[in-house]
Order: structure tokens, then sequence, then C-alpha cells
């Protein structure tokens, strides 16, 4: 690695590791911060404990400061409203319509399977039989569910693409989606009971988007019901509660512990984890003062607040049981691994579900004699071939690889849609749709997750509801979370087929559960690992990360600069120094085309501070509009997990406007505050997905907790021609890359997926 003119080398190389990661508390989600950022990413799924602590606050609120929850707290600003992973999305509400469909059917005694199939209803009925005293909250756990029948008929006989449309207009500007209308008289009457408990009157607003418009009387009678609230931390709702009940609560009160019991899930859910073991919750239950938390967890059991899963089998094998009868006891070796106790929570349990249900449905459902061989030999590479030969036999293909891979999907919709079938790439950004309609060489064939779904982009949907298309790729899977695969893939029809695609190196999603990753865990569907290397010193660089090894790479070009700094102070000034002169000087790389990385949005080198020195030198203003000034890079974030990069180009009585990539987007005044920061500085999770000409991963002293080898691999590979790393870790960041992989998520979609019957899945 090398230095600018004028500026000192460093090493890359690895040396003796040393212990520089905080490991996350026994429930598996770590306390927050007081450096939320009410527009972060959301991306408490991550490795870096400053990203995660942040997720909370960052994607849905601020956390409350109350320096008294007895006395009164203090004023702060008011939390955005708590939304759903793209609740924007029609099709997602259609996905919430029916998950409270099947809550709603907990009100009456149902049988195992019936109103509903597989594990849903296996866990419902068992719910209902606690509730009736039959037997034990313990006795019930998840059973394998059975193939459904097809949900959707099979696309018709696949026709012709059709042809460029006219030119057509420049798109319209989208509005930010608004927040829910909430009635004058609910927030009077929380905002009393909020004042009455000695909370912000600034959280009503949130109280009611978060319990409804019977919210006041929600938290008049169980004021715990304030740990729904984003931000709100249980210290905060107990001194809430004592305002409200005096002598009348305790810490074993059962409205507490229940609401602890949903509050340690939903905390989980931020790190990524859509179940948790139930041992990590009694722990956490044990932290808040409860005296017996097996006896909580049960009621919140009883109660619906969590639904109770088993991993393993509950049956013992009948040569064991023979065995026993003969008197026998079971080898040591034979011995049966002890049952693993899952707590979740049922949105997250349904959608898993749901997804496990509908992959095995696209891959049973696909028609295998598609004969793409013609297409297959004319592949630009090898990996390409291998990838169209794979999905002309499957429904459902999972193809993993690094930046240079993204050709192959490429190349196979090309491929398919030459062949007549109405073939589209889906990526998270608009950035990556326009790297993908690039390789195609068809803007068509390239959209958004976002615009898909909706409607705004893409094929549209026909007569029965589900996506117009034979074929979907979508690009960076590790980014979708459990509740947007759910969506996706309930919307594709029987026949359709469906690949993955992405790098298993980079972070997760910003959302609980790791699809893809659990996809290739099951292998339950052919797998197509790219061969083609990521080219130049970068790729090299980024492709020794991925393995564990940080090594010093050639650069002869200045592709990769070291810049050594003491303190987070020299980290900031070397950092403006980079993006306004060097960079530009040395690359003829423009600033607004440098992105800055870094692993936190608090600290002395985190977003905040990067963004306010950046501003200062390359856009100075008033910050006229809300902060902000025409020409301002800023990043907005329409729902949590989704950060959408933009430049600010003016503001009136309709909102901010913004140019989102190409798309002009206007944000509410109202939502400006809680929805759109500065980007100049980014998250490696606000990032992942995106790439820019140059990046500057800016690593200060107080970063060395949050890094981990996703987040530098992440990291890393966002700049395509140039990339300098601000470095003040010292041997952080090779230990890191050595010793600290992926911080693991507990999930119930492998072992659901392993469950299904498909007959064609990989051996």
């Amino acid at each position: 690695m090398t230095a600018l003119p004028g500026e000192t080398p460093g090493t890359g190389g690895t040396d003796t590791p040393q212990d520089a990661v905080s490991p996350p508390d026994e429930a598996g989600a770590q306390e927050p911060t007081a450096d939320a950022d009410p527009a972060s990413d959301g991306a408490g799924a991550g490795d870096s404990p400053s990203d995660a602590a942040e997720a909370e606050a960052g994607a849905e609120g601020e956390a409350v400061d109350a320096a008294s929850t007895e006395a009164g707290a203090a004023e702060a600003s008011p939390a955005p409203e708590l939304s759903e992973a793209q609740a924007e999305l029609a099709a997602q509400r259609e996905l919430r319509e029916r998950i409270e469909q099947r809550k709603a059917a907990k009100a009456a005694p149902i049988a195992a399977g019936a109103g509903l199939s597989g594990t849903a209803a296996d866990l419902l009925a068992a719910v209902r039989a606690v509730e009736s005293g039959e037997k034990a909250g313990s006795a019930f756990f998840g059973q394998p569910a059975a193939p459904q029948a097809p949900r959707r008929p099979a696309p018709a006989a696949a026709a012709p693409p059709p042809r460029t449309p006219a030119p057509q207009a420049a798109p319209a500007p989208q509005a930010a989606p608004a927040p829910q209308t909430v009635s004058p008289e609910a927030l009077d009457a929380v905002r009393a009971v909020l004042v009455a408990g000695g909370a912000p009157e600034s959280l009503a607003r949130p109280a009611v988007g978060a319990l409804g418009e019977q919210a006041a009387e929600l938290l008049r009678t169980d004021p715990w019901q304030l740990l729904a609230v984003p931000g709100v931390r249980p210290e905060q709702a107990d001194g809430f509660a004592r305002a409200l009940l005096g002598a009348d609560c305790g810490p074993d009160d059962g409205r507490r512990t229940a609401a602890l019991v949903g509050w340690v899930l939903e905390r989980a859910a931020l790190q990524g984890h859509t179940a948790l073991d139930a041992e990590a919750v009694r722990a956490a239950l044990a932290e808040r003062a409860v005296s017996d938390p097996d006896a909580a967890v049960r009621e919140a059991v009883e109660e619906g607040v969590a639904l109770l899963f088993q991993e393993g089998e509950d049956e013992e094998p009948e040569e064991d049981e023979a065995a026993e009868e003969g008197g026998l006891a079971p080898d040591a070796d034979t011995a049966r691994e002890p049952v693993r106790i899952l707590l979740g929570l049922d949105r997250y349990a349904l959608a898993e579900e749901s997804l496990a249900d509908g992959l095995a449905r696209l891959v049973n459902a696909c028609e295998k004699a598609a004969d793409w061989a013609e297409a297959a030999a004319a592949a630009p590479s090898p990996s390409a071939a291998e990838l169209i030969r794979t999905t002309a036999a499957a429904g459902l293909v999972a193809h993993s690889g690094g930046e240079a891979a993204r050709a192959e999907p490429a190349a196979l919709i090309a491929a398919a849609r030459g062949l007549g079938l109405r073939a589209f790439g889906a990526a998270h950004s608009e950035d990556g749709r326009r790297r993908l309609a690039a390789a195609t060489g068809d803007p068509d064939t390239a959209v958004t997750l976002a615009g898909l779904l909706s409607g705004a982009q893409g094929p549209g949907r026909d007569e029965d509801g589900a996506l117009a298309l034979d074929l979907l790729v979508v690009l960076d899977a590790p980014q979708l979370d459990v509740e947007s695969a759910a969506v996706l893939v309930e919307a594709l029809a029987d026949g359709s087929r469906l690949v993955l695609s992405g790098d298993p190196g980079v972070l997760g999603s910003a959302g609980a559960g790791r699809v893809f990753a659990d996809v290739l865990a099951a292998r339950t569907c052919p797998q197509v690992v790219s061969r083609t290397p990521d080219p130049g010193p970068i790729g090299e660089l980024v492709s020794g990360i991925g393995i564990g090894e940080l090594n010093q790479v050639d650069a002869p070009g200045k592709e990769v600069v070291i810049v050594p700094v003491r303190d987070a102070g020299e980290a900031v000034h070397r950092t403006v120094q980079l993006v306004a002169d060097s960079v530009p000087r040395a690359f003829s790389i423009p600033a607004d085309e440098t992105q800055v990385i870094t692993v936190g949005h608090g600290g002395a080198a985190g977003t905040r501070v990067l963004n306010e020195a950046l501003k200062q030198r390359l856009n100075p203003g008033p910050g006229r509009f809300g902060g902000f000034d025409p020409g301002d890079r800023v990043v907005h974030v329409p729902a949590p997990g989704r950060a959408v990069p933009g430049v600010v180009r003016s503001a009136d009585a309709e909102g901010l406007h913004l140019d989102c990539g190409g798309v002009p987007v206007v944000v509410p005044q109202e939502r400006v505050e809680s929805s759109v920061r500065h980007g100049w500085a980014l998250s490696a999770h606000q990032a992942a997905g995106m790439r820019w000409p140059a990046a500057v991963v800016v690593l200060p002293g107080d970063a060395a907790a949050g890094l981990s080898r996703p987040w530098v691999y992440t990291a890393f590979g966002r700049g395509e021609r140039h990339l300098s790393v601000v470095h003040g870790v010292d041997q952080a960041l090779p230990h890191a890359v050595a010793e600290v992989p992926a911080q693991e998520r507990t999930t119930r979609l492998r072992p659901l997926l392993e469950a299904l019957p498909t007959p064609d899945a990989a051996s």
C-alpha cells in the first residue's frame, strides 16, 4: 500500500492479535448509547457494536433522555413513527393484514392445522392448550411444516418480452411515506397520561403510532406498554409506572414481566435475531430484577407475547425406545444433543414460515426441462454459463461471488430474455439498479426491490396478483431481511424462477433474519459459486480480508493508500483533506464522487462529526431548510433499514426536495428531522450494496471495538478506483480481520428449510 504525495505510508500486515471487541450482552442485544441518530440506517444487526447500539434509536427514534424517571423526564426529540420494514409497499401491507388475521384467530380455540397451516397452526393450538390449562407451556414445540398446495397458478407460456417503449418524460417526484394520521383527541389523551406519569409529552405521537388510538387507556392500565415506544428503556418505563400506580406495582408485576419479554425480543431483532434462546431471555429478565424469570417466560408465552419453539427432534428414536425396554442405556456416542428452546415474536415466526413454504413452492413447482444449452454456450464466462445451466434446471438458485461476479446474473438475465422469458433483476438501491442496467445493456431489465414490489418499476402484477415475470434475480441478497423476503416470495407465481445472488462476506441485513446465509446453509437448492476474481489492488485486498488475511498489496497507481493518524481530531482533518484536495488532485475524482465510511454515528470521528466538517469545507451554508442547504449530500431513511443517498435540491411548502440517484423525492417538513441527515459520511451498513469511484474509510482509535471481518470487508470494498484508509486503530484492524467473524444471528429459517421436502435440493 502506498501514500499520496505528501502523506506518510503505513502498514497493513497482520501482527499479534489483541482483544478489541466487546461481546454482546446475554440477551443478544447491545445497550443503546446516547449517540443515537434520528435518521441512521437502522442497521443493528451487523458486527459493529456502535452501529448495533445506535440502531434502535437510529432506525426508529431517539432514545428518551431522562435524568429521573420517578420525578419526571426531560424533553426529548419526538421519535418517528414506528413502521414495518418497507411499510410503504402495497404487497407488504397485504402480508401484514394476513398476519393480523392469523393473530386474531387466537381469540377462539383452534385445532392444529385448522384455519392455518404447518407450524403456525401447531403453535397457536399450543398456546390455546396452555391457556386452558391442559398442558404446560414448555410441552409444545414447533414441528416441520408439510408442503402446502400451490397458491398461485403457474405463469402462462412465455412470450417475448416487450420491446423498448418510447421515451418517457422525467419521473414525477416521489413523496416520502407520510406519518400515520393521528386524531387530536387521541394525542391529547395520551399527553395527559404521559404528564401524569412524568414522561415527556413529545412521546405522545410515537405512543399512538405504536399502540394505536387506544394508547391512553392502555398506558393508564398497563404503564409498561410504554416500552413499545421506540427508544424507551425499562428503567424509564418503571419510573412511569411507579408515578401512575404507586405502591400497586413491583418488579414481578405480570404486566412488567410480559412487557420486558417483548422488549428483549424486539431488541434482539435489532441485532438480526428472529428468535432468542430462552436462557438468554431469562438472564435478561434476571438482570432487570425479575425474581422468577422462568415463571415470567411461561406467563409471556401463555399471554401470546412470545411464541415457544424447540430446535431438534421431540421424540426418541424407535431403536432407543427398544433399547430402554431391554434395560440397555444408549451409547454416549449416540446420545442425543440437548434440546434448544427458543422464544420469538409472532411477526418473525410467521414471516419465516411463510418464506420457507414459499421457497419450497418455487423449488417444487418449477418446470425443470428448459433447454438453455445454446444460451449457456454463448455466455461470457464459465461461471456465467454454469449459472445459466443451473437456473434452467431449478426454481431456486443461490449464486455467490464478489463485485466482479455481478456480471454473471446480468448474463443470465440477458440470456433468459433472449429466450423470450420475462426476466428482471432487482437491486436494493438506485446505484445497484444502474450498475445492473449497464451490465445487461437494457434499462428495462433492472429495478429496485422497493420499486418492483410497489409496482413503480418492473412488469407489474398479473390478474392473480403475482409479479408478471418468469425469472427474478435479486442482487445483494445478504441485505434481504426475513419480512421483505417473505413479501417478495409470496408475490412470485408458481413456475417462476428465483436467483438469490450476493457476496456472503458482507454485512448482513439491517432487519431481522439472515435469509441468504440460511438458504446457503440449508442447501435446499443448487448453489453456484463464482470463479471470477475481483480485479486490481482493491480486489486483491478485499479478497484477502474475506479469508481473514490483511495483506499488503502492490498498488503502483496508488489505488490503495494508508493514512496513519494519532487521534480522532487528526482523523477528521485528514479525511476532509483527502476528500476535498488529495483524491481530486491525484485521481481526478470530484468530492461528490468520494464516499466517507466510518464505524458509527457517534464518537469524535463518527458520521455526525465528519459530516459537519465536510459540509463546512464542501458546501458551507446556514442550513436554512431544516439544517440543510441546496447541494448538501444527504441520506434519506424512508423506512427503518433503508438508507437512500441523495442531494438536496430545494425546499418549499411541500417539503425538502431531494435527488436520490436521479429519482426526485419530496420529504414532508414534519419528516425531515427524523428521516434525513447529512450523507458525506455513512456507516458501512448504509453503504452496503453501493459503490463509488473513491472511498475513504475512517478508523479512529475509538472505533476498535466496532471492527469485525464483515465490517472491514464491506467498507474496504466500496471504492471502485481508489481506497484511502485513515488508520488510527493500530493492531485492532488486523486483529478484527483475522479473529472477529460475523456475529451469529439466531434464526429459524434454516431448520424450517431443512425440514421441508424438496426433492430437487442439492445433496
